[in-house]
């Protein structure tokens, strides 16, 4: 019976359908879901505070208006991912206990300080863009749950990014200090904004598995290449210098490329090692610890109105 379970879910994979949470799925196709899902959310969660702390030190009060407003998009981004995960069994308690525990990973650069306020708009052009990259790739997941709260991300991801290219493009054009500013945040998070895709391919163990049940369409090489030819271009186009001296143009593929990654250095982050790992988790730690009360009267109400 599971091998004619198998057989029709992977037709109908092919036929372009969507798997809904009471539909027959593999085991491992649930697992890796959760598994995907839940870092995604993390990743959402932790990736408020590198710009949250900025919010009382942007330049004038629109800055810090348009801040706030992406700060509180990304929460929103988490609510629905782990609402998508809630739809194949898992529990938020679970979620969140093992992110809390250092037990989950999620996306490496989100573990890198924010210097200045350039970074700010370098997190929305750069890291933004690759999280577009791996999304709009995510919004035709075979999952159903996973690939509709996709399509309401990206569109206002798309926001994030423009917000960061106006403020890059303004500083790139503006005095040499301000152009400088937005050099330096380049130079800093190109290599992390790379690593986001995830390893090599020939070192991905779950890629081969994503892709033949529709979850991913890509690797992690292709998106990451894809990202590197449309960066590239706009970055020369204002004046700013790639931070990779093996940098170049290959005229027979149409791509660019550059130098190798440090590897070493990503498993570290994602392994708990990075600048600020220590430092993020134990600020949701905190957050967590100071919210109960808020859970708590939640409980109580829900309780209530059900009696």
């Amino acid at each position: 019976m599971d091998d004619m379970n198998l057989q029709e879910f992977e037709a109908r994979i092919a036929r372009g359908e969507k798997i809904e949470p009471g539909d027959w799925m593999p085991d491992a196709y649930r697992k890796q879901l959760i598994r995907m899902i839940s870092q995604h959310a993390h990743s959402e969660i932790i990736g408020m505070l590198p710009e949250g702390v900025w919010l009382g030190r942007a330049p004038t009060l629109r800055r810090k208006m348009v801040l706030l407003s992406k700060v509180q998009d990304e929460g929103g981004h988490g609510q629905y991912l782990y609402h998508a995960a809630e739809t194949l069994g898992a529990t938020r308690e679970e979620m969140t206990d093992a992110l809390l525990a250092g037990r989950a990973k999620y996306s490496s650069v989100f573990n890198y300080p924010t210097l200045t306020w350039a970074d700010i708009g370098m997190i929305g052009w750069l890291v933004d863009g690759a999280a577009i990259q791996n999304q709009t790739m995510l919004a035709h997941c075979s999952y159903g749950p996973y690939s509709r709260a996709m399509v309401r991300i990206c569109t206002e991801e798309t926001f994030h990014k423009k917000q960061g290219m106006e403020q890059i493009i303004r500083y790139a054009r503006g005095t040499p200090r301000q152009k400088q500013m937005a050099q330096d945040a380049l130079n800093r998070w190109w290599w992390p904004a790379l690593m986001m895709f995830g390893p090599h391919d020939t070192a991905s163990p779950n890629s081969a598995q994503l892709i033949r049940w529709g979850v991913k369409t890509k690797t992690n090489d292709e998106l990451r290449q894809d990202f590197i030819n449309k960066m590239v271009p706009d970055f020369h186009a204002i004046g700013l210098t790639i931070p990779d001296p093996a940098l170049r143009y290959d005229a027979a593929s149409g791509d660019w490329l550059g130098g190798e990654i440090n590897w070493d250095e990503f498993w570290r982050v994602v392994n708990g090692d990075g600048p600020c790992n220590a430092e993020r988790l134990q600020i949701r730690r905190t957050a967590h610890t100071e919210g109960a009360w808020v859970r708590e009267a939640l409980n109580a109400y829900a309780a209530r109105a059900e009696a």
